[in-house]
């Protein structure tokens, strides 16, 4: 069961509850390509950037889940104030489990279920990093849920794209 299956008709509104079954789905794609994959694939860079899947789901869990809503929609004070800058999300230590950075994402996407779904779609960030973005450029929930969406399934691609490298598996084939 989803967390949208979860949702009565009053917690919230039916715009914010389709927006969050779309991102829902997004983030079960991002799971789901890794699914099967051992330790050693998961930290195996195969583009010439160097990323590794690890990376790429700790930087989903941190600089997207975390960042826009807990901190920038939600304004918690001590997310904002355990920021990073520059790509540390990226990197994840030698000596860190890959079962503890895919945890790591599905806690923080449930943190940010609850986020999304105490807050209005029209409601306004809470804090907003101008040294990153310069003034606001999402405005209510709903920007920043799109945003997001479009983030987590652009990387989604890129998790599909890293996997049929590794071995060949691809994660939706229409025919």
């Amino acid at each position: 069961m989803t967390v949208t299956d979860k949702l009565s008709d009053t917690a919230v509104g039916d715009e914010v509850r389709a927006l969050l079954r779309v991102l829902d789905g997004q983030r079960r794609h991002v799971l789901g390509i890794l699914e099967g994959l051992d330790a050693n694939d998961l930290r195996r860079p195969v583009l010439p950037s160097g990323w590794h899947c690890l990376g790429l789901v700790q930087h989903l869990a941190l600089d997207v889940e975390r960042f826009w809503f807990r901190a920038v929609v939600a304004g918690d004070e001590e997310v904002v104030r355990g920021l990073t800058s520059g790509d540390e999300a990226w990197k994840v230590a030698p000596e860190v489990p890959a079962v503890e950075v895919l945890d790591l994402y599905r806690k923080e996407t449930a943190l940010a279920d609850a986020v999304i779904t105490a807050t209005a779609a029209e409601a306004a960030p809470a804090w907003w990093p101008h040294d990153l973005f310069g003034e606001p450029h999402l405005h209510t929930l709903r920007d920043v849920l799109l945003h997001v969406i479009t983030e987590t399934a652009c990387h989604a691609g890129h998790l599909d794209a890293a996997r049929e490298l590794i071995d060949g598996r691809r994660w939706m084939v229409l025919t």
